[in-house]
């Protein structure tokens, strides 16, 4: 070999092929990294509407005995559906205000013997504003006794520390972020011990979630939570087995 090519070799080639290993090399390295930080944040954008939809069917299924599958029939349910909400008058520690409403009740009760006890409650609440219309603040204390009010829905959840709800966006809960897919639901009614119960799920897969990022990389993320019996996504509830609909993240 001529010493002027070694010495082209030597100064230039060789130079540039290093720099060009070293650059391939941190890319590898960088790559997974990368995918792994944009994995994490989309994962928080995606738990806290699970999280949502989940207060959502609880409060839903208070109110009709079983979850639903329908994101739209949700979204009917909180901008125009009610709920009923206790609301507790007295102190159920002060023991006076206690034996006075239970003397109250038997007295009711012997009157009205069908009474039941949403009716005394009822019955408790008139007395309670007459006392208080009449300025009688010692009667009223003395009655302890827990009403159910109905409230909007949509006036009740979600509520910030302000008591507004701008931090929330139904339209957005039921879509998966980064890729506007809907949310997948499923709803079911399960036998556990002879009892039926109410289940659901929702899910957002990897493959959607992570949409538009290193489809490599996603498959392998796939590959390796099948292969650890587990869902290839964030979700929440089963409607497999009971699981007090926690999320897969917690």
């Amino acid at each position: 070999m001529k010493p002027a090519v070694y010495r082209t070799l030597t100064w230039v080639v060789l130079p540039v092929i290093i720099v060009a290993l070293v650059v391939a090399i941190v890319k590898g390295i960088k790559k997974p990294i990368d995918f792994d930080n944009e994995k994490q944040a989309r994962e928080q954008v995606a738990i806290q509407r699970l999280k949502d939809i989940r207060t959502l069917e609880t409060v839903y299924k208070s109110e009709t005995g079983r979850y639903t599958s329908s994101a739209d029939t949700l979204r009917m349910f909180y901008l125009d559906g009610k709920i009923s909400v206790e609301m507790q008058i007295g102190s159920s520690d002060d023991s006076v205000a206690v034996a006075y409403t239970d003397a109250l009740k038997k007295q009711l009760k012997k009157k009205s013997p069908k009474m039941t006890d949403e009716q005394f409650a009822q019955k408790c609440h008139e007395l309670y504003n007459e006392a208080k219309a009449k300025g009688d603040d010692l009667t009223a204390a003395k009655l302890v006794f827990t009403i159910k009010t109905p409230q909007l829905v949509r006036s009740t959840l979600f509520l910030d520390a302000t008591g507004r709800t701008e931090t929330f966006n139904i339209d957005s809960t039921f879509t998966i972020p980064f890729c506007g897919k809907p949310v997948i639901f499923r709803d079911t009614v399960k036998e556990v011990s002879g009892v039926p119960v109410p289940l659901f799920e929702a899910c957002m897969p990897y493959r959607q979630l992570l949409a538009g990022m290193d489809n490599q990389l996603r498959i392998n993320l796939d590959a390796e939570k099948i292969k650890l019996e587990k869902y290839p996504g964030l979700k929440v509830g089963d409607i497999e087995k009971a699981n007090n609909n926690a999320g897969n993240w917690e």
